[in-house]
């Protein structure tokens, strides 16, 4: 079954900008629809940002339209999340998701942490 490995995470000031990775161990996340989620103390998981199965589409939370930008690359077989302009708001364990017809799998999150 295809793992998810998030990367990217860490501590930045606001107004700081930090790539989150999504790495797929196999090709088929190449057919997958791929979200990121977001996940705060206390709060309910809330969705991010995402890709169509076909890639051409996207979508965002209004929360971070204008600020985040999610991309792919097929060949490393890894999709991005671009962050600017963080807010402490932003402070959340983030988490790719992919889904196919053969399955629904999450990465294990990594840790984004916006603070002065």
């Amino acid at each position: 079954q295809v793992q998810l490995v998030e990367s990217g995470g860490g501590l930045v000031q606001p107004g700081g900008s930090l790539r989150l990775s999504c790495a797929a161990s196999e090709s088929s996340f190449r057919s997958a629809a791929i979200t990121w989620y977001r996940q705060a103390p206390g709060k309910e998981r809330e969705l991010v940002a995402g890709f169509s199965s076909t890639g051409l589409n996207t979508n965002y939370a209004d929360s971070v339209k204008g600020r985040f930008t999610i991309s792919r690359d097929n060949a490393k077989n890894t999709v991005y999340l671009q962050m600017n302009l963080l807010k402490p708001e932003d402070t959340a364990v983030y988490y790719c998701r992919a889904v196919t017809r053969e399955y629904v799998v999450w990465g294990q999150g990594t840790q984004v942490t916006v603070s002065s």
